[in-house]
């Protein structure tokens, strides 16, 4: 009986650390997802409104310009309550559901692939993810491409209930999956994996015998390359996305087709990739210390061989 207490008490200490690390993760994405978008709110004004109305701004130099003299300096920051409270949310639930669903898919699936477990991991947690943030984007979008529409959230959320009902704010929802999973599913596996490249052939020492510096070092050039690649992958449903939510075209058909499908690929691409590649570098770098300052070690999962008895074996390194 003794003996069955304290493994139920183990059990409970374990369960509550391990639900503390989720809630510790979830907040340090909702904070690092939150102010990095929100501080390039410009930036994204300037992909929205070049997406929804690329004859009349066919160049980053053009938006700009043409904004700033039609609408004034404030033009650039419509929306930024959106970017804040939205992306937060979707933060949130990515980082903290990403390391849930690692922790469970590698306990269920114990000789699968990691890649599999990496791309499972991040769909499973990225499905919650657009779910939080959907509204936010709906309502985001329309503010920054309609500018008589409304000012911001306070005013944006009951004009769309009011004009569309519960439905309006989830207009987008399948692009959003579209564009967000893919995404999310490559830039996690495009981090895991970058980080275990760099460890292992880079810098060629474990992740604990490195200081805390060189550690978010690495997590800085895991992240970056992370975002760029992730945000080729996603730019056609991200064009999608912002065509339909500004009323563009009326549905996911008539969206590619007004588009058009080269343009998918490349429109607004030049500067999603000058948008995203940082973001996700600087979302990375907050997100890790954060942990780090929590006495946690830095993201990333790094395999070294080591010979034991002549035979080659493979450690984990978190």
């Amino acid at each position: 009986m003794v003996m069955e207490k304290d493994q139920r008490r183990l059990k409970a200490q374990d369960g509550r650390a391990a639900t503390g690390y989720y809630a510790l993760c979830a907040v340090s994405g909702m904070l690092s997802a939150g102010t990095t978008h929100l501080a390039i709110t410009p930036l994204d004004v300037l992909k929205v409104n070049m997406q929804v109305n690329p004859v009349k701004y066919y160049s980053i130099y053009s938006c700009f310009t043409t904004l700033l003299r039609e609408q004034g300096p404030s033009a650039f920051w419509r929306g930024w309550a959106g970017k804040f409270f939205g992306y937060g949310a979707q933060g949130g639930c990515r980082f903290g559901l990403y390391e849930y669903f690692k922790t469970l898919y590698s306990n269920v699936l114990v000789d699968s692939n990691r890649s599999f477990i990496f791309f499972m991991s991040s769909a499973s947690a990225e499905v919650f993810a657009n779910l939080a943030l959907c509204p936010f984007e709906a309502v985001k979008v329309r503010v920054q491409a309609q500018p008589h529409f409304a000012k911001g959230l306070a005013d944006g959320f009951p004009k769309v209930y009011r004009t569309e009902g519960f439905l309006g704010f989830y207009r987008g929802l399948v692009p959003l999956w579209g564009r967000n999973l893919p995404f999310s599913m490559v830039m996690f596996s495009t981090f895991e994996h970058s980080v275990d490249f760099l460890y292992c052939n880079v810098i060629k020492r474990r992740k604990e015998d490195c200081s805390k510096a060189q550690q978010l070092g690495v997590t800085c050039l895991a992240g970056y390359t992370a975002g760029s690649v992730g945000s080729f992958i996603s730019n056609p449903a991200d064009n999608i996305v912002a065509s339909l939510y500004s009323k563009k075209a009326d549905s996911l058909i008539l969206a590619v087709r007004k588009i058009g499908f080269s343009n998918l690929f490349t429109r607004s691409l030049p500067i999603r990739i000058m948008l995203v590649g940082p973001v996700v570098t600087l979302q990375w770098l907050f997100y890790d210390t954060i942990k780090v300052l929590s006495g946690l070690p830095t993201s990333g999962e790094v395999r070294t061989d080591v010979k034991v008895d002549g035979a080659d074996k493979v450690n984990e390194v978190r």
